[in-house]
């Protein structure tokens, strides 16, 4: 399970009950109060499980599958709005959607109705379906609490990791988290969910300042936690960062990432052994994450870098001449600390100098490298043939910053 499967859905809007059926991770908002089931559970009809429908082939052939009809909502003398919140709360999320869509049919332009389809559709992984709900709901209210902690949830954490997606997913959240009058522990969970963003958007500093805003009111928050000590790595306090993951080891379900991210700091300490040895618990306990990775040998990855140079089209190959492209094994703390803020230590390479056209301040010669490192690298393929590609992207993506591109240029050529 990746990072992002990690967290199951959160409570919205304080409600002690709204959970999945999922075994539930992550605590962001603790209950204290046992809440009572109800006698006459408003729940609908039951209907087979529908797969969601694939998305229309074109405009002139709609291959989608037949989806069979929602069930009648059965409300119990509540608003269909209400039965739906109080079905998705005891987890029947085909009824929630039932009675949501029927709050929808009465009154199309009430937004909280929207959003209730949309957290049902989430549940029952109909995500295009989802996607649609939320953006008609936030349509019509752009402050809407529940689509928007409904809508950051599921770019953030339920979709697969993209740039747009996450920058989407940052979006929402942010926008819940800047709304006033928002309540604590809805706010802690706009927070928690801006932290993931930001980390996986590589802005180490913001995301670390919210997930102080979630452990300042749960310390214990392990999720919060994780996104602290990530956040701390990226921003290459290596001894905090070291001590933070050794605290993750205890919390069940995070011990991977935790051994995971222990060995790449014991890596930088050149303590090889007790590296591996952690490389080695973390693919024992999630070996879907970290699979072994297609690590040649050094020599190896000097001639596939030599090969990827070879393969640059000839204006390229021209405005490296000159320049060196070394093959080395992990990032050094003085290249990753020379800028503010500090560079990943999980870059894949390194242009050292300024970009063509501007002139070099002396102090080395040459002045300008281009450096690829063979750890990284290989910790990001899955085999051998996605690590030589994966090699020719990053020397053009350090190409690109030799000729002045900087990351999001680059990031919306395909580059990153």
């Amino acid at each position: 399970m990746s990072r992002r499967g990690l967290l199951a859905f959160f409570l919205l809007l304080g409600s002690c009950q709204r959970s999945s059926s999922e075994p539930v991770l992550a605590a962001p908002v603790p209950c204290t109060a046992q809440a009572s089931a109800p006698e006459a559970p408003a729940v609908a009809e039951p209907s087979p499980p529908v797969a969601p429908p694939p998305l229309a082939a074109g405009p002139e052939e709609d291959s989608r599958a037949p989806v069979a009809p929602l069930a009648v909502c059965r409300a119990e003398g509540i608003s269909p709005l209400e039965a739906a919140r109080r079905s998705y709360d005891e987890g029947h999320f085909e009824a929630a959607l039932s009675c949501a869509a029927q709050a929808a049919a009465l009154e199309p332009d009430l937004a909280e109705a929207h959003a209730e389809r949309g957290l049902a559709l989430s549940e029952l992984g109909r995500i295009p379906e989802a996607q649609m709900a939320f953006a008609r709901a936030l349509a019509l209210e752009p402050g809407s609490r529940e689509a928007l902690l409904g809508a950051a949830h599921l770019f953030t954490v339920q979709l697969p990791s993209t740039r747009e997606r996450d920058e989407l997913g940052l979006l929402y959240s942010e926008r819940g988290l800047s709304q006033p009058g928002t309540p604590p522990d809805v706010v802690i969970q706009f927070a928690l969910l801006s932290a993931m963003a930001f980390n996986d958007l590589g802005h180490a500093g913001d995301a670390l300042e919210r997930a102080a805003i979630v452990l300042a009111r749960e310390p214990g928050n392990h999720e919060a936690l994780f996104e602290r000590a990530l956040a701390l790595f990226e921003l290459c306090r290596f001894a905090e960062a070291k001590a933070a993951f050794t605290a993750l080891l205890k919390f069940p379900g995070r011990e991977a990432h935790a051994h995971q991210r222990l060995g790449l700091l014991l890596e930088r300490e050149g303590k090889w052994a007790q590296a591996q040895a952690h490389f080695d618990k973390a693919r024992a306990l999630a070996p879907e994450d970290f699979p072994p990775p297609p690590l040649p040998t050094p020599e190896e990855f000097r001639a596939a870098v030599a090969r990827a140079v070879e393969a640059l089209p000839e204006d390229m190959r021209k405005d490296l001449e000159g320049i060196p492209v070394t093959a080395e094994e992990i990032p050094v703390d003085a290249d990753l600390m020379s800028g503010e803020p500090p560079l990943s230590p999980s870059i894949l390479g390194l242009f050292r100098g300024p970009p063509l056209g501007e002139p070099c301040d002396g102090s080395e010669s040459p002045c300008r490298s281009v450096a690829l490192y063979r750890r990284n690298l290989a910790r990001v393929a899955s085999s051998h043939a996605e690590l030589l590609e994966q090699i020719q992207v990053t020397l053009l993506h350090e190409v690109g910053h030799l000729r002045g591109e900087d990351d999001e240029e680059l990031a919306a050529r395909g580059l990153e």
